[in-house]
């Protein structure tokens, strides 16, 4: 194994473990689902964070978050929190209506992000009715060329649907179901209703499609939550 190699699996390592210490705020029932909630005292808006893989997060009693840690979403959601936002993480399961509807009562306007197999869920959320103000999109299941699987395309089915939304894409993401060939033609599709930022760089350690690659920013979290959390 090469120093570099070493370094990065290290620092990959400590970027999950430190996401457990992370202020896990409080758990609440939204959706018909458990959520973790953090805010601070005087939110400039709220966000809602939908992890990637099977979106279960495990939210104990207390708040804290028990699985899907390294997630990219789920390990910087305290980032987003220190940017002034409330922030609702939401399990598989959730409304995704009712958590929209429950976060605007907090503070407007409201974004969802989603990241993954979570861009896939914020589709079929909207899809369902859910009227978020806007829409973050990270390494996510755009169209047909991100990889065949269904896409936020094919499951609104009309621009129409969209909202006003951000894309956020690794230029190097080697999942195959997130391949950067589907970018464009998602941003095409979109008809002004979408725009795309790049980002480059950052390890690759491990499976593609896993947070500790390209495809979950892997040293790149910090420019991904400026991002986001400035859109809306």
């Amino acid at each position: 194994m090469t120093i570099r190699l070493r370094a990065a699996i290290c620092g990959i390592t400590m970027l999950i473990c430190a996401s457990q210490f992370a202020f896990a705020g409080e758990a609440v029932d939204v959706g018909g689902s458990r959520a973790a909630l953090i805010k601070p005292a005087s939110p400039r808006w709220s966000v809602i964070l939908m992890a990637g893989g099977d979106g279960r997060i495990n939210v104990a009693s207390d708040g804290e978050i028990l699985s899907l840690m390294g997630n990219q979403l789920i390990r910087t959601r305290a980032r987003y929190v220190s940017a002034g936002l409330a922030v609702l993480v939401v399990d598989a399961g959730v409304n995704l209506s009712a958590a929209v509807d429950y976060m605007a009562k907090i503070k407007r306007p409201v974004v969802v992000i989603g990241t993954s197999r979570g861009t896939q869920r914020a589709a079929e959320g909207i899809a369902a009715g859910a009227k978020p103000d806007a829409l973050v999109l990270t390494s996510g299941f755009l169209s047909p060329e991100s990889g065949g699987q269904a896409s936020v395309m094919s499951i609104l089915g009309s621009p129409d649907r969209l909202p006003r939304t951000l894309v956020i894409h690794h230029r190097e993401d080697g999942c195959k179901f997130t391949q950067p060939a589907g970018v464009d033609p998602f941003i095409k599709w979109a008809g002004g209703r979408a725009r795309v930022q790049w980002l480059s760089g950052g390890p690759e350690v491990g499976d593609p499609c896993q947070a500790a690659g390209h495809h979950g920013f892997a040293g790149l979290d910090g420019q991904v939550v400026s991002l986001a959390a400035s859109f809306r």
